[in-house]
């Protein structure tokens, strides 16, 4: 791939392909038009697009004379368009590097506002809510944009925000190529999108390519060795430091929990003799059910409290930060608790490896799990291996139930598995809500939760994660009229 050549200052006349026009493409033609730019949108699912048919377009030598083609997030690199860009030596950036490329000086004349970049397979989103509540916390004019919330070329453009909090997927990062982030972090790094990157080695290079240029430091997670390997390999500035996370006793350069504290060893003046107190786990006790956040939520902020401290907060607007942060739904989100049992929705659960976080949290033999849906291709063996201590039950929804059905049956054949015929999607999530309960009332010693955390995609039965998610919450107000 390429992007050297062509920077925002050559933008005026240059002639310049939107491929995709989603949310990030809209922005970018809007943002390219002003530059003045000659822009041609390519989309075939758009019937207001210049360009329909990619392939017919690129034999006619559509890419010919183009100096620039911008890539949504969703067009993968072996797409014939960017394909044959990169192959003829054409520019290819990401709506990221469109924005990284236009960024607005801030209002005090001190430069654009800083980026703290997060990526990985699970956590991002909580991870960046948390990092913007501690940066508000402490002052700043802060703003969670990327593949959250409002696309970054519509962020950068206003001269009021203080710092971004830019959460990045694998696929912006691919074609992101100059962007240098005050700190980053990857969170962890597990299969999936593998049909879009060919290869785990390649995933996990496009996460990798967050901790380019970074400036203060690179945070990584010292359960998931790849990230540290990820960080080892990075290009950074001078001065830029590794910081890990942990949820055991921190060493120095590090951020982990002793006791019930957060504390702070990366960044703290005495670091070397003392570790510094951020809060506790009561401060994330409202993110989880009755036993507390769990352990995911506990190492999505110990990374959103790196990142903050990086950019010079106090360790107060870390506490305070994250009493005041809100998850987000469809997140590991209580929905009730009706005769005992209590219902959580964590529908943005679409991987083996966010599946198996949800369910570490609860105690061994507690978990009713709501599961299945479009597995992309996905394995389940190591996810139920791993958590099957923690099942009571399990109820499958989707259309394809067999990989989960088969490794439960592999690796947890004592544990009681229901089936939803699937022929009703109208009606799915009430039949598999209803058949968790039964499933849910033989749970000795209580209590028992009955967690929806799919481990798949939903676009077999529904709309999106969060259609399934309101569905599954629809039914279990239906339960019981006292439920609101």
């Amino acid at each position: 791939m390429t992007g050297a050549g062509l920077t925002v200052h050559g933008l005026s006349g240059a002639r310049v392909l939107v491929a995709g026009l989603g949310v990030s493409g809209r922005a970018a033609l809007e943002v390219l038009a002003s530059r003045g730019a000659v822009v041609t949108t390519v989309d075939e699912h758009a019937e207001e697009a210049d360009v329909r048919d990619v392939a017919r377009f690129v034999a006619d030598g559509g890419l010919d004379g183009v100096d620039l083609v911008v890539a949504s997030p969703g067009w993968p690199p072996a797409n014939p368009l960017l394909a044959g860009a990169v192959e003829r030596g054409v520019p290819v950036w990401s709506e990221v590097e469109l924005a990284w490329q236009t960024r607005a000086d801030r209002a005090d004349g001190s430069g654009p506002a800083p980026w703290l970049a997060v990526t990985g397979t699970n956590g991002k989103t909580t991870t960046v809510g948390m990092l913007e509540s501690m940066l508000r916390a402490g002052g700043e004019h802060a703003v969670a944009a990327g593949n959250v919330g409002t696309p970054l070329v519509r962020v950068v453009a206003d001269p009021s925000v203080d710092v971004i909090a830019v959460e990045l997927s694998s696929f912006q990062l691919h074609f992101t190529h100059s962007m240098s982030a005050q700190a980053a972090a990857v969170l962890n790094v597990a299969p999936d999108h593998l049909d879009w990157h060919g290869s785990l080695e390649a995933y996990a290079a496009d996460k990798g390519r967050v901790y380019e240029r970074a400036q203060i430091a690179c945070v990584y997670n010292l359960a998931d060795p790849l990230t540290e390997d990820l960080v080892r390999e990075a290009d950074v500035l001078e001065g830029a430091r590794a910081i890990g996370i942990t949820l055991g006793t921190p060493s120095v350069g590090q951020l982990g929990v002793v006791e019930d504290v957060l504390v702070d060893r990366g960044f703290a003046p005495q670091r070397h003799t003392h570790a510094a107190e951020l809060g506790t786990l009561a401060d994330l006790a409202h993110l989880g059910g009755a036993d507390g956040a769990p352990p995911h939520v506990v190492q999505d902020a110990l990374a959103a409290a790196a990142l903050a401290l990086a950019h010079g907060c106090q360790p107060a607007a870390v506490r305070d930060g994250l009493r005041a942060f809100a998850p987000g739904e469809h997140r590991s989100q209580a929905v009730a608790e009706v005769d005992g049992v209590r219902w959580i929705d964590d529908s943005k659960a679409t991987n083996a490896h966010a599946a198996a976080a949800a369910l570490a949290g609860f105690a061994p033999g507690s978990v009713v799990w709501i599961a299945g849906g479009l597995a992309k291709g996905a394995t389940f063996d190591a996810l139920v291996e791993a958590r099957r201590d923690r099942l009571a039950g399990v109820v499958l929804i989707g259309a394809d139930p067999e990989p989960l059905a088969g490794a439960l049956a592999r690796h947890a054949p004592e544990v009681p598995v229901v089936r939803v015929d699937p022929s009703d999607t109208g009606t799915v999530m009430q039949r598999a809500v209803e058949q968790a309960r039964q499933l849910a009332a033989s749970v000795r010693p209580g209590p028992a939760n009955v967690v929806l955390a799919p481990a798949s995609a939903s676009m077999d039965q529904f709309r999106s994660y969060a259609e399934r998610g309101e569905s599954f919450a629809a039914a279990v107000r239906a339960l019981s009229p006292d439920v609101g």
